[in-house]
């Protein structure tokens, strides 16, 4: 996917480091504004045992290269976008906190496909004021990051912390001074122009919003604005936290995120299931046009099919495939439902259904449910056969009983659109 329709920059190859199976779910973290990925280091060590986890160094952050060109949230988030697609990682568990948790609410928004659960922590949907971020970008190209680092770090960890643990707050001045000038210069004029307030009923993925009780920066009411602002989202406030929850309070931060993962584990699998079951009912060639096809307003709907009309009715054990391609074809000729029955004889051929058989679902139905409907399947059938859409060595049996009447106009290019 790479570069996205709103970018305004050249996509930036971001450093990331990759821990844990290549085949397990991929988590993947991004960080706050003057961090790199090693901010993540307590949910990595736990985390990796069950889950591929991503660790990502935002543009001009870490050893990522700064780029060029004043970037947005969108340059931001395609950056990430194109590292998952290097990685081939078409969906993930995204987390984000602060500048990362904008980055994670524009992904989530605008390439829900790419998102199967969300976390924002110490985040909002409106940063403070767009002078504010542009007063301190100048003040960091004027003066450099070692200028903010004691302002910043203060926010970052509540007063009993910092007094508690004084080598923290040295390793945490000494990252936030290794981000280069311009790199954080550069995201605050990100953060000062970003704005997610109207896209936020976008987002449709299961979504974990945490606060710091004690954070400045994104208060608790920020986050609870958030929250009520994106369906299927739960708050949690940490005490104490202040803007790097994810460290002050990192077990119950962990324990937040490993329980969110793993509840949406059983979604998952039935999608997957579902998936495969559809796409043996259907046909790869089908499946493949109905998923190219998907849109920002179609994904949920996508979703919601796949689970659990084929990952759910489809996969029950009572009836096998077979039996239930036949109740199919029955209902659909029933209600006179043109498109899904077109699409249904069609993949039956494909499948082996032998022409017979669909006559005498066919002519089962016209007793119980009407003739004409009955006949339109007839009509349906006889244009798919002329087509040519058996599978190979399937029987041709007897011609098909000729209709009364012809298959309404363009009924047979139903299986051209994006049907489930």
């Amino acid at each position: 996917m790479g570069a996205t329709a709103d970018s305004t920059t050249a996509t930036v190859e971001l450093s990331y480091r990759s821990t844990g199976p290549a085949t397990a779910p991929t988590v993947v973290l991004l960080g706050s504004l003057g961090s790199d990925r090693s901010m993540w280091d307590p949910q990595v060590a736990a985390l990796t045992a069950d889950h591929e986890v991503v660790a990502v160094d935002l543009r001009g952050h870490g050893r990522s290269p700064i780029g060029t060109g004043d970037p947005t949230i969108a340059d931001l988030a395609g950056d990430v976008l194109a590292l998952l697609d290097r990685l081939g990682r078409d969906a993930v568990h995204l987390v984000g906190l602060s500048l990362g948790g904008a980055v994670a609410q524009w992904i989530a928004a605008h390439a829900p496909a790419r998102v199967r659960t969300l976390t924002l922590l110490c985040t909002a949907a409106k940063f403070g004021t767009t002078q504010s971020w542009l007063d301190r970008a100048a003040a960091v190209r004027a003066d450099g990051t070692g200028s903010i680092a004691d302002a910043v770090v203060g926010r970052w960890f509540t007063a009993g912390l910092a007094e508690r643990d004084p080598g923290l707050i040295a390793r945490s001045r000494a990252m936030v001074e290794a981000t280069t000038d311009e790199g954080y210069a550069a995201c605050c004029g990100a953060l000062a122009q970003f704005d997610s307030r109207p896209d936020l009923a976008r987002i449709t993925a299961p979504t974990l919003v945490i606060a710091g009780a004690q954070d400045p920066a994104t208060t608790p009411d920020d986050m609870r604005r958030l929250a009520d602002s994106i369906a299927n989202s739960v708050l949690h406030v940490l005490d104490p936290a202040a803007h790097l929850a994810s460290v002050e309070q990192a077990g119950p931060v962990t324990a937040l995120l490993t329980g969110h993962i793993a509840g949406q584990g059983e979604r998952t699998a039935a999608f997957d299931q579902g998936m495969r079951v559809r796409r043996a009912v259907l046909g790869d060639a089908h499946v493949d046009r109905a998923v190219a096809g998907t849109t920002d307003f179609t994904a949920p709907f996508q979703d919601f099919i796949t689970r659990t009309a084929w990952g759910d009715v489809w996969s029950r054990p009572g009836l096998d495939q077979h039996t239930r391609r036949l109740l199919t074809l029955a209902v659909l000729t029933a209600v006179g439902n043109t498109h899904e029955l077109d699409m249904h004889i069609r993949a039956a051929l494909r499948a082996g259904v032998a022409p017979d058989e669909l006559a005498e679902v066919f002519l089962h139905t016209a007793v119980y449910a009407g003739v004409p409907n009955s006949n339109l399947a007839f009509g349906l059938g006889k244009a798919a056969l002329a087509e040519g859409l058996l599978a190979d060595g399937a029987p041709t049996g007897d011609a098909a009983p000729e209709p009364t009447d012809a298959p309404p106009a363009g009924s047979s290019s139903a299986e051209e659109t994006s049907r489930p």
